[in-house]
């Protein structure tokens, strides 16, 4: 590790001061980087994770080239699933696809149990390797088990999430045993990125908005409590994201989490309102990045004025980067977001 190690990021994770606004973005590494388009010239999504120098070399990209306070592993929330040998392929424009979706218990009865080390080596290489080479912290992650579970359920990605949320209300001692199955699997799964060097690691839960507040508490809030207080054993920061979930932030804010993510859909006022005590980060909306140049920085600026002196606030996005992003655009941002924030 550098001694030159920006911990910037990890600081505003923990609400302690920090001399700017950290940045990072997620899908921060992807397709619309060229040297990430080269790479997937010769390597399918999958195969990447499966070559340690490469995948770390992903993973650096945007710490190299945009400037940010943190990089994320490059992999996939499917990543433990296939290793438990459950058939779920990538499909380019659409996301996972699962051949065989679950309908009762009897379909996860007979999983085998996830061994990082035995079942991903890979992965746990990858993330040895950028404790070596990175001067940011790393950012480990997994899905969450909702999420997982609606891929799942659904065979796929879904509008609505009829399937999923029918198997949760008529099948509740089943949906108990697959939340525990989906917990265990994503504890020991972060716990060896951390044990391998991650500094933080965030839970992907990102369709768990499709829930009301009242299905969040008694059929996931138990699952999350299970997991972030069993993660607040190790020295790792964590952070929670999903999309489209402002309305279950206050039930977030009890669970023993650093850090909330919020997206466009929420205002800092929303924040304040609801007596969110936690970190937060976000919420510039993806789409903005194809604004002209001085919308986007009036926009970032006006957000960076509302966060005002907030203790614990990272600059993120609502979601993901998406491949008509141009490169330049999120360097620019990433600049004026730390200039602008040294100046306040």
């Amino acid at each position: 590790m550098s001694l030159l190690f920006n911990d910037v990021f990890l600081k505003a994770c923990r609400r302690e001061a920090v001399p700017y606004t950290p940045v990072w973005y997620m899908r921060q590494a992807g397709r619309y980087q060229a040297e990430y388009r080269a790479i997937r010239e010769r390597y399918s999504f999958f195969e990447i994770s499966h070559h340690p120098e490469i995948c770390a070399e992903v993973t650096r990209l945007p710490v190299e080239k945009l400037g940010v306070d943190a990089a994320i592993l490059f992999a996939d929330i499917m990543t433990p699933l296939k290793a438990r040998g459950i058939k779920v392929e990538i499909v380019e424009g659409v996301g996972p696809v699962l051949s065989h979706p679950i309908r009762s218990g009897a379909d996860f009865a007979q999983w085998k149990q996830l061994d990082p080390a035995h079942d991903l080596p890979f992965v746990l290489d990858t993330v040895e390797l950028l404790h070596q080479q990175l001067n940011v912290p790393l950012i480990g992650f997994a899905g969450a088990p909702f999420t997982l579970a609606s891929y799942l359920i659904e065979g796929g990605p879904s509008k609505n999430y009829h399937q999923t949320k029918a198997f949760m209300y008529a099948h509740s001692e089943e949906w108990t045993a697959l939340m525990e199955d989906l917990a265990e699997m994503t504890l020991n799964y972060l716990k060896a990125q951390i044990r391998a060097g991650a500094q933080a690691v965030q839970i992907f839960d990102s369709w768990v908005g499709a829930l009301s507040e009242e299905d969040y508490q008694v059929y996931i809030a138990p699952t999350m409590l299970k997991i972030f207080t069993e993660l607040k054993k190790t020295k790792a920061v964590t952070l929670y994201f999903a999309a489209g979930a402002g309305h279950l932030l206050k039930e977030w804010n009890k669970l023993p989490v650093d850090v909330l993510s919020f997206d466009w859909r929420t205002s800092v006022n929303d924040l304040n309102r609801l007596e969110i005590t936690k970190a937060v980060q976000g919420n510039l909306d993806p789409a903005l990045l194809l604004a002209p140049q001085d919308e986007l920085e009036t926009r970032a600026k006006a957000l960076l004025d509302h966060i005002g002196g907030r203790p614990g606030y990272i600059f993120n996005l609502g979601h993901g980067v998406f491949p008509e992003v141009k490169e330049e655009t999120l360097l620019a941002l990433t600049n004026f977001v730390h200039g602008y924030s040294k100046e306040k």
